[in-house]
Formats: structure tokens, C-alpha cells, sequence
């Protein structure tokens, strides 16, 4: 911060630490060995795409280095519009590792690309026992997670059970501390 902004009353906001997407590797291994959730093998993430030339270029060639590495790794990769307008980038591999790296791997290049502020979320799946779907949405503007557990029935959640999940992380993963901020993402299709 520089003497004019201290002056004025104005601070710089940090940008989120581009290792807290990793911490999913080490939460998925708890959350399996605590309350039996399990990954479903599946990430995406979600951007708001330009019809700009550039853009597209730049998510054709993430396409290509994300199918050119799954040949290695076995990463298979979709992807899908959604009614709101926003390109999920779906990546499928069973080691939660390698979905990480992919999807830090296309954030990366957009961010490179001068495209970072375009990038919504990444969605990381995973199933409770009883086989319903939790996910874990990170917010690249705030650098932290949340659980989202829809309710059966349509757009409703389960918030009872995200409060649950959040208690059963402990501090596996940095979670949002205000959940006014805990967004749904309706239509998630992975």
C-alpha cells in the first residue's frame, strides 16, 4: 500500500493464494476417512467465455493441452454452455490429483491470457454414502471453499448438511467464514 492509498483510506486487496485449489488433494483423503465421502472422479470449471478471437484461441489451446496431458494421466475432457451463459471446462479421472492440476492448469491460462477476472468457480464432485452429491466450490476471487449439498427437489439446498460437512472438514480446506457467500450453482453437470 503506498502513502496516497494509506492517506485516503484505501487498501489493496490480496488476490487469493493459487495453492488453496490444491488443498482439495488432502481434504478428499479425510473427508473419505472421516465421513465416508468419496470423489466421483469429476471437476469442471466454470467461466464466463468472450467471442473475442483471443479468447477462443486461448480455450481451444486449453483444450488441447488438458486432452494432450489426459493421454498420460486419463483425464477425459467435456464441455458444456449453461443457460446463464458460463462454459464448464468438465474434467473426469478417478485421482483427484490430476483433476486438480487440470483445473489449475486452465485457470492459469486464462489468468496468462489477461482472462483471469472471467473464471466463476471450479466444482469438484463427490457422492455421501447415502449416494447423494456434495460439492466443493472454490471462489477464485476469495481464494476459499464451500460445500454446496442441493436437496432433492428442484434448486432446493440442503443447508443443515453443508454446516455438517463444513464441521467435518475442520481445517482440511480454507472454507468461506461468511455464508451469505456460500453461492449455489444450479445445474451442475458433472
Amino acid at each position: 500500500m503506498g502513502l496516497f492509498d494509506a492517506l485516503l483510506g484505501r487498501s489493496k486487496v490480496k488476490g487469493p493464494a493459487p495453492d488453496r485449489l490444491f488443498a482439495i488433494t488432502t481434504a478428499a483423503v479425510a473427508l473419505e476417512a472421516g465421513p465416508g465421502i468419496k470423489n466421483r472422479g469429476s471437476a469442471a470449471i466454470v467461466f464466463q467465455p468472450l467471442a473475442t478471437g483471443d479468447f477462443q484461441q486461448i480455450a481451444s489451446e486449453m483444450e488441447e493441452v488438458v486432452r494432450g496431458t489426459g493421454e498420460e494421466t486419463g483425464t477425459t475432457l467435456t464441455t458444456s454452455d449453461d443457460t446463464y451463459g458460463y462454459r464448464w471446462m468438465i474434467l473426469h479421472d478417478d485421482d483427484i490429483e490430476d483433476l486438480a492440476v487440470g483445473i489449475n492448469a486452465v485457470s492459469d491460462a486464462l489468468a496468462i491470457g489477461g482472462y483471469g477476472n472471467r473464471v466463476l468457480a471450479a466444482v469438484f464432485a463427490f457422492e455421501q454414502s447415502d449416494g447423494r452429491p456434495v460439492y466443493f466450490i472454490y471462489n477464485y476471487k476469495r481464494g476459499t471453499w464451500y460445500p454446496f449439498v442441493p436437496a432433492r427437489g428442484e434448486q432446493q439446498r440442503d443447508t443443515e448438511r453443508e454446516l455438517q460437512v463444513k464441521a467435518q472438514l475442520g481445517t482440511e480446506l480454507p472454507v468461506e467464514t461468511e455464508l451469505e457467500r456460500w453461492f449455489p450453482l444450479w445445474g451442475i453437470p458433472i
